[in-house]
């Protein structure tokens, strides 16, 4: 019963992996987000779309980096990458969220305690106020696994507050 309370579906048999990765992505974001006191996100399948392209462009050509940015359509982006079949989404998600304990509030870039953006960029992404939505998408090489999520709107403007 309190899964349902929660909205989540009970399981009885096979697992919809798809829908339990949009869960746990979602889940672990939204815990970060209400610790800070901003809304939750929502899932957006065209984010995830756009995700899993890039993520499967990156674990082809063995390349870690951030996509080009696109003037008419704006998306934050965060990346992880690991070995594969060793981390949780939960873990994932959770490298980015460890990025707090460098994390100061004022304008943003200047919300480092190291005086490096790259600290804390990951994780004022994932809380950033008018962010409302999400997608994910991971992809597999060899040895490694990709993690892709974009946020709309996107986050880490200067001049203003992650939240």
């Amino acid at each position: 019963m309190a899964l349902l309370a929660l909205g989540l579906p009970l399981l009885t048999g096979a697992v919809d992996t798809n829908r339990s990765f949009q869960h746990r992505l979602l889940a672990a974001h939204n815990v970060e987000r209400g610790a800070v006191g901003v809304d939750p996100l929502a899932w957006n399948p065209r984010l995830a779309a756009s995700a899993q392209q890039w993520a499967d462009h990156l674990a082809a050509t063995g390349q870690f980096r951030h996509s080009p940015d696109s003037p008419t359509d704006p998306q934050g982006e965060n990346l992880w990458e690991g070995t594969r079949g060793y981390y949780s989404i939960e873990d994932k998600v959770g490298a980015w969220s460890r990025e707090k304990r460098y994390f100061r509030q004022g304008m943003f870039p200047a919300n480092s305690t190291t005086g490096r953006v790259e600290d804390v960029g990951h994780y004022t992404q994932l809380v950033w106020r008018d962010t409302r939505e999400v997608g994910c998408a991971e992809a597999r090489s060899a040895d490694e696994e990709v993690l892709v999520c974009r946020y709309a709107s996107p986050g880490n403007y200067r001049g203003e507050r992650p939240f």
